[in-house]
């Protein structure tokens, strides 16, 4: 699956993102956001190819409920071309934000997943899918307003006792409150990792 420029050109690209979370910053001129000034996450810093709107937004639901998997391909290409002149240094891992294992049988694949594949080739990072865990099988973030979905997904990941990477990067399709990438990362700092960046495909405009 390709876009043609015109296609291409028309996708909500991200071009001024506190560099912390990536949330729009709308031309402020400020690097981070004043959230993450007074209340900095656990994560060390954020980026995003794309704002969540049109015709991003549809895409990627296409992607994680309609089993249209090209489109994590083509959309994981141009995240890897973007990042292949923005990440370094490199992290050791890529970690992409599990499933619990109910929802992963009910989906048959993690869109967070299908987009770091061509990622990792073509920044030479290996993918760790199995040393995190879901161990909470929590309603979808989406269907939450956003100030229930920290407390849906507090304590949901587990992290293997012999993880043993320092520097990190969480991969996830759209990151709105923040809430989800916020605690894996808090799981990961528990195993002693030092740096995580929090990689996404598009980001709304909601704050963490």
């Amino acid at each position: 699956m390709d876009l043609c420029p015109g296609c291409e050109k028309d996708l909500p690209w991200q071009q001024d993102a506190c560099r912390r979370c990536a949330l729009p910053l709308h031309g402020t001129g400020a690097e981070v956001c004043g959230r993450c000034q007074n209340d900095p996450p656990s994560y060390d810093r954020a980026y995003s190819a794309f704002h969540y709107a049109h015709p991003l937004d549809r895409m990627i639901q296409s992607l994680k409920f309609h089993h249209k998997l090209t489109i994590a391909r083509l959309l994981g290409g141009i995240m890897a071309g973007n990042l292949a002149h923005h990440a370094q240094p490199r992290p050791e891992l890529i970690v992409p934000v599990p499933l619990h294992p109910a929802r992963l049988r009910e989906r048959g694949y993690n869109q967070a997943l299908e987009l770091a594949r061509p990622i990792a080739r073509r920044l030479g990072i290996p993918i760790d899918f199995r040393s995190v865990q879901r161990q909470r099988a929590t309603p979808a973030q989406s269907d939450l307003p956003a100030t229930d979905r920290h407390r849906n997904v507090k304590g949901a990941f587990t992290v293997a006792l012999n993880f043993r990477a320092r520097h990190v990067a969480i991969i996830d399709d759209v990151m709105t409150t923040g809430s989800t990438v916020e605690e894996l990362a808090v799981a990961l700092r528990k195993t002693g990792v030092e740096t995580i960046e929090v990689w996404v495909c598009a980001r709304a405009a909601l704050g963490r």
